[in-house]
């Protein structure tokens, strides 16, 4: 089996799970090619896996012209089973070749339909986005496929690598440092609870406006950044508590990851984590943008050892139930298997 990718994503939760799904499929034997950004930091984990072509694909450059020319030429001499392209920006590179189903990916709700003329199906990582499409007129296929995320768990980091002491109580929070991630609700909820350590991990343009609130709340003591980590998982093993605190998440990729560590999980009610999360049960939600609520649920969870544990074995649960790499894997293989 034949599978030709197209992906023009930066760094963040859809890239590790784009990492992820080539290498599950490379495992089932799939033959990859994959377009990808130049210089990503993610490159050297899936070149193993997939043949990769590097291109920005940007307005007023060669590529935009050229590159279209070369991904149908390829697909005609290759043969693949399936072209497969990642969210709005990268599907129209989708070539218009009729010798095998082309599909598009979305991790999000797409306002314009027009980046998908020459898309068979579109695959929707959570239900709400299939509904969404329909409604603004897609009348093509519509699949729901969600994600997976490395279920292996990992020996914590040293606490004391990121000075701070052990013992603390430590939540912990990751993604691109953009205003919707709400890391500066996450900053201000945990300033109210003292002794209280917070761990944020990613890069991005609003990192300064973080660090100034840290600064401002008289909190930065007790915040630490870690940056761009190609593997998160040793700091959420060595966490109490993950939060995901966006106002806007269609699926909440981190909440599978810090599930898999068996850590229980505050989220705010935006769109992924209130299609598969329930309160109390496999973690606890908060009103987006209230910054008590996010502070009484993360103290909840210090105080209530019996809750936290409770949450984080629900959320083990329906990972493993709902977002396994074998069920992911075997729907996509399903897909490509299918005539246009």
């Amino acid at each position: 089996m034949k599978v030709h990718h197209y992906h023009f994503g930066k760094d963040g939760g859809a890239e590790r799970f784009f990492v992820h799904l080539v290498n599950a499929l490379a495992r089932r034997g799939v033959e990859q090619t994959a377009v990808i950004r130049p210089n990503r930091l993610w490159r050297k984990d899936i070149e193993q896996s997939a043949r990769l072509i590097e291109s920005n694909f940007r307005n007023l450059s060669p590529d935009r012209l050229l590159l279209p020319i070369k991904v149908l030429s390829r697909a005609r001499r290759e043969k693949p089973d399936a072209l497969f392209s990642w969210a709005t920006r990268a599907s129209r590179l989708m070539p218009n070749y009729k010798g095998c189903i082309k599909i598009s990916r979305l991790g999000d709700y797409p306002t314009n339909l027009s980046y998908f003329k020459n898309t068979d199906v579109l695959v929707c990582n959570t239900p709400g986005i299939g509904e969404h499409v329909r409604r603004i007129g897609w009348t093509r296929g519509v699949e729901v496929i969600s994600n997976f995320t490395n279920t292996e768990r990992v020996t914590p980091i040293s606490r004391a690598s990121l000075d701070t002491p052990e013992g603390v109580p430590v939540v912990m929070s990751m993604g691109r440092f953009v205003a919707r991630k709400g890391f500066a609700l996450l900053t201000e909820a945990v300033a109210k609870l003292p002794g209280v350590y917070l761990w944020l991990a990613g890069d991005g343009e609003e990192r300064e406006t973080v660090e100034k609130l840290a600064a401002d709340l008289r909190v930065l003591d007790r915040v630490r950044f870690l940056g761009w980590q190609k593997d998160t998982r040793p700091y959420l093993a060595a966490a109490d508590v993950f939060v995901m605190p966006s106002s806007h998440e269609p699926l909440g990729n981190v909440i599978l990851e810090a599930w898999a560590q068996e850590k229980p999980v505050v989220s705010s009610r935006s769109e992924g984590p209130s299609w598969f999360m329930q309160h109390g049960e496999n973690g606890l939600l908060a009103e987006i943008g209230d910054v008590d609520g996010f502070s009484s649920a993360i103290e909840r969870l210090i105080n209530d050892s019996t809750l936290a544990g409770h949450v984080a074995a629900g959320g083990h649960e329906t990972l493993m139930r709902q977002f396994s790499e074998e069920a992911v894997a075997g729907a996509y293989i399903e897909l490509f298997k299918r005539k246009p």
